[in-house]
């Protein structure tokens, strides 16, 4: 019965999307596990780019149920609209279940999401993308929130909507905001739950079948560990856990079910959003960086900041999830750099430092960087590890011994057949 998790080791956007519509290929069951439909996921299937925000990557197989867990926090209307442009391209969206305990984006979230951001002044802005997001996991916190399986209970349902108009009208009021209309707000409920009533479930009862069959269980979480609400660059953070350690609480599994703990890193660096972000490149290679691996955001379309790898965050980031192994995506991005830098350490106050430290001081820190020879040779056409130029080898074995995580697979495209299994090194580690 192995189980598995994908999380991002960095700041998000690592290609997670991408790695989960591979590895489904062996999987029974995907669960989305956290977060809302602030970020996305690009997946390249059939000849078309697809971008998802809500539904699991593991969408595009058809054998394979796909669940949004308990830990999510879902905009139900957003999410019918995903799964329409979904099924007009020729997707069977057949077999996606809700949690019925996952929490619903109610639309005064995304009012109080623009007023919180707004308050905020110049660099304390988190850079949210205003879905509503951090309002919602905040009335699941105080208890006042309302759950997908509410929209199957009308009563319930009334009950809740007006209490939230009590608790809210006060800010939204204090703002020049309208108050909450609830009877328009139920009638939006009902065609919620006419198109999506259907999906909502126990899924946990699906979940014990499939351990029970000893059936592969997918893990899929949103943004990456530098996100993460406890363990994040706070205050910069998202409001939900990406790390691997939540990632069972958040499907609906034991504690001791995950097998498998895989990370998946950029072979540079990249972040959206406020806070520190210590090898970021303001100049010509940022710039070039971004261009060629078309950083923009995929649910905001924001450019995206990109820098260097740092492989004191990729530390960090395998200590805090107990890392298994690395994916290593987007390698070929790096094709045209004569040289390619890492960072394997911080100047901070006088002194060198290899741990990442607390918010308010990687602010304040400058990179130590290592250099690598680049291969300047295009690698979108390798489909075995062999066929990587040596140096592109050199610098995958070092993103392994600098981030003491195994590396089993790179990929140098969107395609599925461009993920690439790394042989195990000399130490003996097995590949997967």
């Amino acid at each position: 019965m192995p189980v598995l998790a994908v999380v991002g080791a960095q700041w998000g956007d690592e290609g997670k999307g991408r790695v989960v519509d591979w590895l489904a290929a062996d999987a029974d069951v995907v669960v989305r596990y956290q977060g809302g439909d602030n970020a996305g996921h690009t997946v390249v299937h059939g000849g078309q780019v697809h971008k998802l925000h809500m539904v699991p990557s593991g969408i595009f197989r058809r054998e394979v149920q796909n669940i949004i867990g308990a830990g999510c926090a879902v905009n139900p209307w957003a999410l019918r609209d995903e799964l329409e442009a979904l099924s007009s391209r020729d997707v069977d969206v057949g077999n996606l279940w809700i949690d019925e305990r996952a929490h619903l984006v109610m639309p005064w979230h995304l009012q109080l999401d623009g007023i919180e951001e707004d308050t905020r002044a110049g660099a304390d802005q988190i850079g949210t993308t205003r879905r509503g997001i951090g309002p919602c996991y905040t009335d699941k916190a105080a208890r006042r929130g309302l759950r997908a399986g509410d929209l199957l209970r009308p009563d319930l349902l009334r009950e809740r909507v007006q209490a939230a108009a009590r608790w809210h009208d006060i800010t939204l009021g204090h703002f020049g905001r309208p108050a909450i209309d609830v009877e328009a707000t139920l009638r939006l409920c009902a065609e919620a739950a006419a198109s999506l009533g259907h999906r909502i479930v126990d899924t946990t009862a699906q979940l014990e079948v499939a351990l029970d069959l000893d059936r592969t269980v997918l893990l899929e979480g949103q943004l990456g560990v530098m996100r993460d609400l406890d363990w994040g660059i706070y205050p910069f953070v998202t409001s939900s856990h990406p790390t691997a350690a939540f990632a069972p609480a958040g499907a609906g599994l034991g504690a001791i079910t995950l097998d498998d703990a895989i990370g998946v890193c950029k072979a540079y660096a990249t972040s959206v959003g406020g806070g520190p972000f210590p090898t970021e490149l303001l100049d010509e290679t940022g710039a070039k960086l971004r261009s060629v691996g078309a950083e923009f955001g995929a649910t905001t379309g924001r450019p995206r900041r990109c820098g260097w790898l740092d492989v004191v965050a990729l530390r960090y980031a395998a200590r805090r999830n107990g890392l298994t192994r690395l994916i290593v995506t987007k390698l070929d991005v790096l094709d045209d750099f004569a040289e390619i830098a890492v960072a394997d350490g911080y100047h901070l106050d006088g002194r060198v430092v290899e741990r990442l430290p607390t918010t308010a001081d990687q602010a304040r820190c400058q990179p130590r960087y290592r250099t690598f020879e680049g291969w300047r040779v295009a690698t979108t056409a390798a489909r075995s590890w062999s066929a990587l130029p040596a140096a592109a080898q050199r610098y995958v074995r070092a993103i392994e011994s600098l981030g003491g995580v195994p590396v089993s697979h790179v990929s140098v495209g969107a395609e599925r057949d461009a993920i690439l299994a790394v042989p195990p090194t000399a130490a003996g580690q097995d590949a997967p």
